[in-house]
């Protein structure tokens, strides 16, 4: 079946199989290990915020926010099984592999978004609710409908999806939006376009094979490289931050300095690295550091607010 050929039966029960789905292939489709860092960030955003929540009603805040994040990942793979078909990295994903029909999946999605943003709002407040239904209308509508196939900045714009988790959850701890949750989310969104970016170079033929006009592929290798370096230095200081705003304190600003120094060395490599097997060897480098920058940056900032909070009530 060509791509044409899938994407004109998307909707189509038989395109993919008839469903017969297990219990499996729908967790499948809350892509839990995106879900995974979704809760995580959220979970630190909720625990650093000031004020403090019941821990049930954190739980419930937690698992609201990351049934909304599932919901945003099964909408994204009813609407792109024609591509995760063609992809060698999705092509067994539970739509195109035929265990789950892409009706089923779009039903399945959009009763979680319903259920996530009525109970987050029923048992937290409407703020975070309304911020998790926008981050799901975002990623599902504005970015999987309309950007991932119409631009190379489909990451840069979309990636703002990734960055509301840590933002709904200090918005549960505190009913409003603060600088501080605003840096949160810059965090994120900073990082994504170079994660994202280091992938799709090491991936750049299952992209063209999709027809997805990811950056390497409309504008070119080079022109990626040097994406990836300037959002690596914009990065940076973006990660120092809570430190210099006073919501953490020098010790987790100096560190965050140096992962920030580590990830721009790694971006420089793919930047000088250009041709074979050191160009995949330097991609591939830059997006694992770029996992664990990320995990170390919000795991600091949890531990850093959990030893003020212990042994010297802040930071002044």
């Amino acid at each position: 079946m060509s791509l044409a050929e899938i994407q004109d039966t998307t909707l189509d029960e038989t395109a993919f199989g008839g469903g017969q789905g297990e219990v499996g292939d729908y967790i499948a489709l809350l892509k839990p290990r995106v879900m995974s860092l979704v809760i995580f960030t959220a979970l630190v955003g909720i625990l650093i915020a000031p004020g403090g929540i019941h821990p049930v009603l954190g739980v419930v805040a937690i698992l609201c926010i990351a049934v909304g994040a599932g919901a945003s990942g099964a909408l994204n793979m009813w609407y792109d099984a024609d591509i995760d078909a063609v992809m060698s990295r999705t092509r067994n994903r539970p739509v195109p592999a035929g265990r789950v029909t892409a009706r089923e999946a779009l039903v399945f999605g959009l009763t979680l978004s319903a259920f996530s943003v009525l109970v987050l709002g029923l048992a937290i407040n409407w703020l975070a609710a309304g911020l998790l239904a926008f981050t799901i209308f975002f990623y599902a509508v504005i970015y999987t409908m309309w950007l991932k196939r119409a631009t190379p900045q489909n990451i840069v714009i979309g990636g703002a999806a990734g960055a509301f988790p840590p933002m709904i959850g200090w918005a549960a701890v505190t009913g409003d939006i603060s600088v501080e949750s605003v840096v949160l989310f810059l965090i994120i969104f900073m990082w994504t376009p170079p994660h994202f970016w280091a992938l799709s170079l090491f991936k750049r033929g299952d992209y063209e094979s999709a027809r997805i006009p990811m950056l390497p592929v409309v504008a070119g290798e080079d022109a990626t490289r040097r994406q990836i370096l300037a959002y690596s230095v914009l990065l940076a200081p973006v990660g120092v931050a809570p430190a210099l705003l006073g919501f953490a304190s020098p010790v987790y600003g100096a560190i965050a300095a140096i992962l920030g120094v580590a990830f721009v060395w790694y971006a420089g490599m793919v930047f000088k690295e250009r041709e074979g097997d050191a160009a995949r060897k330097a991609a591939v480098q830059l997006f694992k550091f770029s996992l664990f920058y990320l995990f170390l940056v919000f795991a600091l900032l949890l531990g850093d607010s959990m030893f003020a909070a212990l042994f010297s009530g802040g930071f002044a």
